[in-house]
């Protein structure tokens, strides 16, 4: 049995801003394709035992993947929402805890998912395990982009079985965070550097793809851990400015 399984996953496409889910699971930086880039990301990850990738069985799937790596597997359900996948691959793969991570999280950190793990432990007995920024939301909730989230199977399967909200079955986690008094669950406070609203590393729009575009130029493809790109965010009010703009702008919708 894994302990801990790695799950990548794309977004539901929701509109035509949505160059974080299918429509730009292809897209490319530094010449390979976004889901490539943050499946290898979580690849490099210490504490996980496997990765695989969650996708639908339709057309666009099939195109989908063709990107993820070929040493990575592809689990395919035919269920329409995500949370019953996730609960199939779970009864696929045995796995006692996964930790999530969306696509759209282009700068996603191997060092703070293996935090993560290690913040679950081995005997904490928690249900779900995630970041959070000062104010106590959880980072998934955020345009934060750099952070996964852990969740022990047994949990998600009850998610699975009891979750009838359309959110809480497209968003696969929501139920078990939304729920302190009924599961136990951890948040762990975000790095300072993260903690404010003129920082947006998720990808769901061509502006997104610009700022990544601009971060991925300045730092390279091999140091892009988040000390340095906060780092360099630091030194950029005017992009900063640009990202809390868009933060503005999505609370607004």
């Amino acid at each position: 049995m894994l302990n801990t399984l790695g799950i990548v996953q794309l977004r539901l496409a929701t509109g035509s801003t949505d160059r974080g889910g299918y429509r730009g699971a292809g897209r490319k930086l530094g010449g390979k394709p976004l889901l490539e880039w943050v499946v290898r990301r979580v690849t490099d990850c210490e504490l996980l035992d496997g990765v695989i990738v969650v996708l639908g069985e339709g057309a666009e799937d099939a195109v989908l993947a063709q990107f993820v790596p070929p040493d990575v597997p592809v689990f395919t359900h035919g269920a329409n929402d995500p949370l019953s996948r996730f609960a199939a691959a779970i009864d696929e793969y045995q796995p006692r805890a996964i930790v999530r991570v969306c696509v759209d999280n282009l700068f996603i950190d191997p060092a703070l998912i293996d935090r993560l793990v290690c913040a679950a432990g081995s005997d904490g007995g928690y249900d779900y395990v995630g970041y959070c920024s000062s104010d106590g939301t959880p980072t998934i909730r955020s345009p934060l982009g750099v952070f996964g989230e852990w969740c022990s199977a047994d949990a998600l399967r009850t998610a699975n079985r009891q979750a009838k909200q359309p959110e809480d079955r497209r968003q696969v986690t929501s139920f078990l965070y939304s729920q302190p008094e009924k599961f136990k669950v951890r948040l762990v406070p975000v790095p300072p550097q993260f903690d404010r609203p003129d920082v947006r590393l998720s990808i769901d729009s061509d502006e997104d793809w610009e700022h990544a575009e601009e971060i991925y130029e300045a730092i390279g493809p091999d140091e892009l851990d988040w000390h340095r790109i906060a780092g360099l965010l630091d030194q950029q009010p005017a992009l900063r400015r640009r990202m809390a703009d868009l933060n503005r702008d999505c609370e607004r919708v």
